[in-house]
């Protein structure tokens, strides 16, 4: 914080044993004042962003902190790190993470909130990097058999105990298996895993239409999601207003 103006006019006029009684009362002055201002605006600045629910269109949804028992999901409810997220059919989730990043959970999934990951254990996640955000580390989904990083794009993943999709919306997904492999997924390619094999494919136009109108997580929502005029604009697709 800058030193006042009639401070340093004051500390020129007098010699130095003078200024630093000065200097000290200066100091104790805007100590002072910093103890007076409410905790919650000298919190501002040192708290950092933390994770929060923005929507739940549906219900069963539950949060289980780190400590303590599940819990009702709720819009505004902030999360702890390392919580479960939890979705039953039709229940469904929006989350607002760091930097710009955000996820929808639905079907019966189960997630564990991590600092630098996401660990899909079942279920169905959209994930995104709102446009126009710049740095930072990938957004990074953990499953049983594979990892999938984002940065600046738009991932759909399912996954259940014996399967895995992996679907870009739009952007480069960079996705690493358990057995080592590593593949770029680019917007409408997804990729399988069924019965120990992996299997690369692109969608039509006409079929990624049909997933974006059906599909329970770009529909339905009422907190909006930044990247959908994005990706339909780079599938070649349309949608009507009754299916937003």
């Amino acid at each position: 914080m800058p030193m006042p103006q009639h401070f340093r006019a004051a500390l020129a006029d007098r010699p130095w044993r003078g200024r630093s009684s000065l200097v000290l009362a200066g100091l104790a002055s805007l100590a002072l004042v910093g103890a007076l201002l409410p905790q919650s605006l000298r919190a501002v600045s040192a708290a950092p962003a933390m994770p929060r629910v923005v929507d739940v269109p549906n219900t069963p949804a539950f949060i289980k902190p780190p400590q303590g028992g599940e819990r009702p999901a709720r819009p505004g409810q902030t999360l702890s790190y390392e919580s479960i997220l939890r979705t039953q059919k039709p229940g469904r989730m929006q989350v607002q993470l760091a930097n710009g990043r955000s996820f929808r959970l639905g079907g019966d999934a189960v997630l564990r909130l991590g600092r630098q990951r996401l660990d899909l254990q079942r279920g169905q996640i959209i994930a995104w990097v709102n446009p126009g955000t710049k740095g930072g580390a990938p957004l990074t989904i953990h499953t049983r058999v594979a990892t999938a990083s984002i940065v600046g794009t738009t991932v759909f993943i399912e996954a259940s105990d014996t399967s895995l999709k992996i679907f870009s919306w739009e952007g480069e997904v960079a996705c690493t298996t358990t057995d080592g492999q590593r593949k770029i997924l680019r917007s409408g390619e997804q990729l399988a895993y069924e019965n120990g094999t992996w299997a690369k494919s692109r969608l039509t136009t006409q079929e990624a239409a049909a997933r974006r109108q059906k599909s329970i997580l770009l529909n339905g929502f009422s907190a909006p999601m930044d990247t959908l005029p994005v990706l339909e604009k780079e599938l070649g697709i349309s949608t009507p207003l009754s299916a937003r």
